[in-house]
């Protein structure tokens, strides 16, 4: 049986500071590279900006307004549809590998376009807030009140819930969004045809079309059979075999009750096999029942989504790091092998918990691999793991999967020392 450990539970210190490790870091390195600073919450201001540009230089009637409110939350919607990030990812990922790598470093942030939306939101709530004093200043229809504080209340709570109110509480959250979303979309069709009297007008055909997008995952929209095997009480691995088999480094939306409930996970496909695998560790109710219950029919919907780890697509070498079921978004890059690769896999006891079929995967695709078992060998260090991974493979980037305090935190710490990292960003 192939040996887990590939490597000794101690890093030199020598090693890592001939390697500049501890080099000494800039102010504004800290700052600008800082999770609070990141790209999303950039990308989030300059919407803001935007709008506010037009606010203090515009005289706005209440259809103008009426129009900003429609363009803000249209731009935000349409920003997170399928095809459109499909689209980004493809444009972002295109770029030479000749380009300079900060040029490329930039692209590879595509994944922030997030901010868009939320920005789109934030202004588009603002404009309502306004919309509503007009209102009631100039006694407009009940159905533009109604309208507006609908709007309101629905912008304000998706706003106001912060992430440490929100991911608690996600099932709630996503429920209201959604619910409010739709019915957000039914009240701006009355108040089009209550207040427009042609049939065809440029409200009209913006909405027709953020309706489209809202509704196009639901078209597709159907129940497919699943096989899932657990090799552990802890993570399951689920195999589907319905439609085409997805790319590498792309997303599935799974649910047992499509309308309250839906979870996005990372496609492995295997080259040369139909179908492919998801990989779900027990990380709450939801999947716990899934790996203790087994059901053999899932929902899915819409079209397979590009992720973050398409990225790679960039560089010439990568490393990828992984805590525990992060392995799954990492597995079908590692296997596809477009981009030169050496993975840093932090987990527990790796074979008890995935299975020898996808240990041995990952050692036959990527033979190098640094598997550090946290039960014999307790939690590493995975900021010089990684950095050390980058400067021995001498790779052009680092992409990271685990959870979200991991995540941003072995990020700062590589792009504050020049390292391009990149890693989810939880802004759904």
């Amino acid at each position: 049986m192939t040996n887990v450990i590939n490597l000794t539970p101690k890093i030199e210190t020598k090693q890592l500071e001939r390697n500049d490790f501890d080099q000494k870091i800039s102010l504004f390195s800290k700052v600008f590279y800082h999770p609070l600073f990141r790209p999303y919450f950039r990308l989030a201001f300059l919407m803001i900006v935007l709008n506010a540009y037009i606010f203090l230089n515009a005289d706005q009637t209440a259809a103008q307004v009426q129009n900003l409110i429609l363009l803000n939350f249209g731009v935000g919607i349409f920003i997170r549809q399928q095809w459109v990030i499909n689209l980004l990812f493809k444009m972002a990922t295109s770029a030479p590998k000749s380009w300079p790598i900060k040029v490329r470093w930039a692209l590879g942030k595509v994944y922030h376009f997030g901010g868009i939306h939320i920005g789109g939101y934030i202004a588009g709530t603002f404009w309502l807030g306004y919309f509503l004093t007009q209102s009631m200043n100039q006694g407009l229809t009940s159905l533009n009140v109604l309208l507006a504080v609908h709007l309101l209340v629905l912008m304000a709570v998706m706003i106001v819930s912060l992430p440490q109110i929100r991911f608690p509480k996600h099932n709630l959250f996503e429920i209201v969004a959604r619910f409010g979303n739709w019915t957000s979309i039914l009240l701006f069709w009355a108040e089009c045809f209550v207040q427009e009297g042609a049939i065809f007008s440029a409200n009209k055909v913006v909405l027709s079309y953020l309706t489209f997008c809202v509704a196009l995952p639901w078209f597709r929209l159907k129940r497919v059979h699943v096989e899932i095997n657990s090799p552990s009480d802890h993570a399951a691995l689920a195999k589907f075999d319905h439609g085409e088999t997805p790319f590498a480094g792309s997303s599935t939306e799974l649910s047992t009750n499509p309308l309250f409930e839906w979870h996005s996970f990372a496609n492995i496909p295997v080259p040369g096999e139909k179908g492919f695998r998801l990989t779900i560790s027990r990380a709450g109710d939801w999947t716990g029942r899934l790996i203790d219950q087994k059901p053999k029919k899932l929902w899915v919907k819409g079209i397979t989504t590009a992720g973050v780890g398409n990225v790679e697509l960039l560089f010439k070498k990568v490393v990828w790091v992984a805590t525990g079921s992060g392995i799954g978004p990492c597995l079908p890059h590692l296997l596809d092998v477009k981009v030169p690769s050496k993975l840093v896999w932090s987990t527990r006891d790796p074979r008890k918990t995935y299975g020898d079929e996808l240990v041995d995967k990952i050692m036959d695709s990527n033979p190098d691999a640094l598997i550090w078992d946290t039960t014999a060998n307790g939690k590493p260090d995975l900021v010089k793991l990684a950095y050390h991974a980058f400067k021995e493979f001498e790779a052009e980037a680092v992409i990271v999967i685990s959870n979200q305090k991991v995540t941003f935190h072995v990020n700062y710490e590589l792009e504050q020392r020049g390292i391009p990292a990149f890693g989810a960003i939880w802004d759904s």
